[in-house]
């Protein structure tokens, strides 16, 4: 899997500075984080509807699989924008494993 994400990174990476007419990613980073951000919020409410309209008896996951690779994509342009690297957030993941999501967030919560 982080192999998909490592390719998206290096792909995300190449085009950032891109020509903006020929590169959707150059476009958002050249309109900024703002734009970015507008893109991540409407990739959001477009994930939970097809959440809600997921049924998991006619097994049609497109919809929504779909909207999540959406969403991701558009984290990691913000990633990209911000310089972040997308590693930080699976280095974080991989640091909850074993942890309690409960005790996890109580964690956070006295931070």
């Amino acid at each position: 899997m982080s192999n998909v994400l490592e390719q998206l990174a290096a792909t995300l990476a190449a085009r950032r500075n891109a020509d903006p007419e020929q590169s959707y990613v150059a476009s958002l980073h050249r309109e900024g984080l703002n734009k970015i951000l507008e893109k991540i919020g409407e990739e959001s409410t477009e994930l939970i509807l097809a959440a809600k309209d997921f049924d998991a008896d006619t097994d049609d996951s497109q919809a929504l699989v779909g909207e999540v690779a959406d969403l991701w994509f558009h984290s990691m342009v913000m990633l990209s924008h911000l310089d972040v690297e997308f590693s930080a957030v699976t280095d974080c993941l991989a640091q909850r494993f074993g942890v309690s999501g409960l005790q996890e967030k109580a964690a956070r919560e006295q931070q």
